[in-house]
């Protein structure tokens, strides 16, 4: 049953993150094109000021995920209502800070991009796009929450993945139709409201939730702990923006915004094809499973170390000539950083790394223990960034993460070794020093091509195939000499899972 349901999300994960890949890509080209680096760096920018409003949020998350595995588990009706109730409860009072917290932003923020964009402009465009972050985190999270624990992450990807397409058209169209930008982000927030009202009618229907159930605060009572710790993580994904948008201005946030859409998408298809695996160890714990959950994480390794090292080793190799193609015909700022990009690359893989040791974490619920890991991971990056952006720019807020994601990922690996599944430290460092090879050889035999800058995407995806096939055999080399076991029996599992459908 986990196995089928693990199936189903990678599944439908993967189809999301393609077509939001697609249309991640389809989206800001058109934006670029039409309005320029400006725009789109005002836009990108907007958007992860309204992610720090909607912190108020985090905490909750977490949570409530950990609270549901045992009531899920045991079918537990009236249990599951209660934590749902006091979920939403809490949510419900947040959403108003967040409005206010809203306009507050749109206030101060127009004062950051003064010099490019006039006061009105810019803080008409925050309240516009903060109405979709509005509707998408507060009127659909609780229902979110509920289908991630009960390991049916694949409902809530097909509705992304409907309402994602709805975007992208209706914007498209109004781009074409020479739609100020204020009028698409205004169609984007139409088209993602649809999202929490599609969940909300499924788990309705789905589940047995009765409202008149007193809402279980007990459940959810260490959501400051966690809260702590999700403001951590989200300082750590959001500081070079942030700085950026301080120290620099808005056309170097576009040109990281081009980047960062690239190594992101690529950590979203990672975690796409483990997630499943991440969600039944909640299951396992309830269950009190305890040799299940030491054979699974062996699994959760190889599988993360497997696709993580394919990808983003062909990633390094083509992600500069893929921008080059991205950015044909715009000339108002410098997109060929190939520094800048390794660095991010790497910053970017060893948040994914800690995938595995995250999830164990989080699946027994020890947030207040992990939380300073996260508040030091925070500071490092703030501080290193500080110190190297006035100098190195872009290439300096990107050591800053590197250095912050080294650090939480052996953080992480450490404090589940020692409290949780009892292992040494070879394992990491004997994955880490395989995972440099990998990437080493991958670098050295694809330097042996001789690539010239692709003119068009057909020309670049003609560069990648060899790539990308090198990369394959160069992996699977190296997991049959040292990981046999694992990479056979992670092909086993998803061979009986396939069958079972």
């Amino acid at each position: 049953m986990r196995s089928r349901k693990a199936i189903n999300n990678i599944f439908a994960g993967l189809l999301y993150e393609l077509v939001a890949a697609i249309c991640g890509f389809v989206l800001p080209r058109l934006i670029l094109t039409a309005f320029g680096s400006d725009y789109n760096g005002l836009t990108s920018s907007i958007t992860q000021f309204l992610g720090y409003a909607s912190l108020m949020q985090a905490g909750i998350g977490g949570v409530t995920r950990a609270a549901l595995y045992k009531p899920l588990a045991d079918e537990n009706d009236r249990d599951i209502s209660a934590i749902v109730n006091a979920t939403q409860g809490f949510l419900r009072k947040v959403s108003v800070i967040f409005a206010l917290s809203l306009c507050a932003l749109a206030v101060i923020y127009p004062f950051f991009v003064i010099d490019d964009f006039d006061w009105l402009f810019s803080a008409s465009l925050v309240i516009i796009l903060g109405i979709s972050t509005f509707v998408q985190y507060f009127f659909g999270l609780t229902y979110q929450l509920l289908l991630t624990a009960d390991q049916k992450q694949y409902v809530v990807s097909y509705v992304q993945i409907g309402t994602t397409i709805l975007n992208t058209v209706i914007a498209a169209i109004l781009i074409k139709c020479g739609a100020g930008i204020h009028i698409v982000k205004l169609g984007s927030a139409v088209a993602f409201s649809l999202n929490p009202v599609l969940i909300n009618l499924y788990c309705r229907h789905r589940y047995n939730l009765d409202r008149s159930v007193a809402p279980n605060k007990d459940a959810i009572k260490d959501r400051w702990d966690c809260f702590g710790l999700q403001i951590a993580n989200f300082v750590t994904n959001n500081t070079d923006m942030f700085l950026l948008t301080v120290f620099t201005n808005v056309r170097e946030v576009s040109v990281y915004t081009v980047y960062y859409t690239v190594t992101k998408g690529i950590n979203s298809i990672v975690r796409a094809c483990v997630h499943g695996l991440g969600n039944s160890f909640g299951d396992m714990f309830a269950k009190n499973e305890k040799d299940n959950i030491r054979k699974n994480l062996n699994l959760y390794e190889e599988a993360t170390f497997v696709i993580s090292n394919f990808l983003f080793s062909v990633t390094a190799v083509m992600i500069v000539g893929f921008v080059y193609v991205y950015t044909a015909g715009v000339t108002d700022a410098e997109y060929i950083r190939p520094v800048f990009a390794y660095v991010l690359v790497a910053a970017t893989l060893f948040g994914v790394y800690r995938i595995p040791y995250q999830a164990i974490v989080e699946a027994v619920g020890h947030f207040k223990q992990t939380r300073n890991g996260a508040i030091f991971e925070a500071c490092l990056n703030i501080v290193i960034s500080i110190a190297m952006i006035r100098r190195f720019g872009l290439v300096g807020v990107a050591i800053g993460t590197l250095c912050a994601t080294v650090f939480r990922t052996f953080q992480y690996y450490i404090y589940m070794s020692r409290h949780i599944i009892i292992r040494g430290i070879w394992p990491l460092i004997k994955r880490l020093i395989l995972s440099a090879l990998t990437f080493g050889l991958v670098i050295i035999i694809s330097n042996r091509f001789e690539f010239s800058n692709p003119t068009s995407y057909y020309a670049w995806i003609i560069q990648a195939i060899p790539v990308a096939l090198v990369a394959l055999v160069v992996v699977i080399i190296i997991e049959v000499i040292f990981y046999r076991g694992d990479l056979m029996l992670m092909f086993q599992k998803v061979k009986n899972a396939v069958n079972r459908k």
